[in-house]
């Protein structure tokens, strides 16, 4: 996993009638596998898990994994606020083939420390693919502290955690007691450069659907010590990044590949597109960025 340094949160295409298009999933992940990524998780946030079914979440993995699969890491998120269903889920995907599982910390339920320990122990235990933690107390209510995720990473197959709880501190903090055990990876495209100077190995984007390449730049600058090309890049796809989360994700997102052709469908509720303002403000982000005539 050392070297999967851009993974994309890949958005869900839907067609007219908001059925998940699996033709124009293959088509985003192929995409995506040519445009810098070297990992892909499908059904995160990005990907509108939760209002997908089980059976749709299985389908699109396998979609996925037979599109770009041997190009690419394709993971798998399996997460959820029931840790039953999360197992369930989790070991249909691994008969699928699938390279990794994601676990979102669960929301709704604001579980203990003890609560959010048990919970991905548990779902660990019933596979034996590497899995990445997902924080994002933005999102869920619950805040996946660094004291936890350092006894989380004593178990073998807990190899990363995508982290979006926007604390350079808690991310300095996860870092001095983890070490190597774990790889840290940003959940919030805006600081991918900032957490890779704490010890990040790269970042799960969003951004990478309309600049990968240049994301994957900026991260092999980084590693490669050109520091101030990769605060270059940085700063020069900041307001881009910006304007992605102007509403929330995946909104912005899927509306900017829609202005680029790309026809990737609407939003279910209780989703809804972007308004006439944002839509404006994410055309001219487009054009400024040389992606749209």
């Amino acid at each position: 996993m050392g070297q999967v340094r851009l993974m994309t949160a890949m958005i869900t295409p839907y067609d007219q009638n908001l059925n998940v298009n699996y033709k124009k999933a293959a088509e985003v992940s192929a995409m995506l596998a040519s445009t810098g990524s070297d990992g892909i998780v499908v059904c995160g946030t990005t990907g509108e898990s939760p209002v997908l079914t089980h059976k749709e979440k299985l389908k699109l993995f396998e979609t996925v994994k037979n599109a770009v699969g041997n190009k690419v890491k394709i993971w798998a998120g399996t997460g959820s606020n029931d840790t039953r269903s999360s197992v369930e889920l989790t070991r249909e995907a691994q008969a699928i083939g699938i390279d990794g599982i994601m676990l979102v910390t669960p929301y709704y339920n604001k579980p203990t420390q003890e609560g959010l320990y048990q919970h991905f122990k548990t779902i660990a235990e019933v596979t034996s693919l590497p899995v990445m933690l997902y924080n994002v107390p933005s999102r869920t209510s619950a805040n996946l502290l660094p004291e936890t995720v350092a006894r989380l990473s004593q178990i073998e197959n807990i190899q990363a955690i995508k982290e979006a709880s926007g604390s350079m501190d808690q991310v300095s903090l996860l870092k001095t007691l983890i070490g190597d055990s774990m790889l840290i990876y940003s959940g919030d495209d805006s600081l991918t450069l900032p957490l890779m100077s704490v010890g990040a190995t790269g970042v799960v984007s969003i951004a990478s659907h309309l600049v990968g390449r240049e994301i994957k730049e900026m991260i092999e600058s980084f590693v490669d010590g050109k520091i101030s090309r990769a605060t270059e890049i940085h700063l020069k796809l900041f307001p881009l990044i910006k304007t992605l989360f102007l509403v929330t994700n995946p909104i912005p997102v899927k509306e900017a590949l829609n202005m680029l052709g790309m026809d990737v469908g609407g939003f279910r509720l209780p989703l809804t597109g972007a308004g006439e303002e944002e839509r404006k403000i994410i055309k001219q982000i487009l054009i400024e960025h040389n992606l749209l005539q």
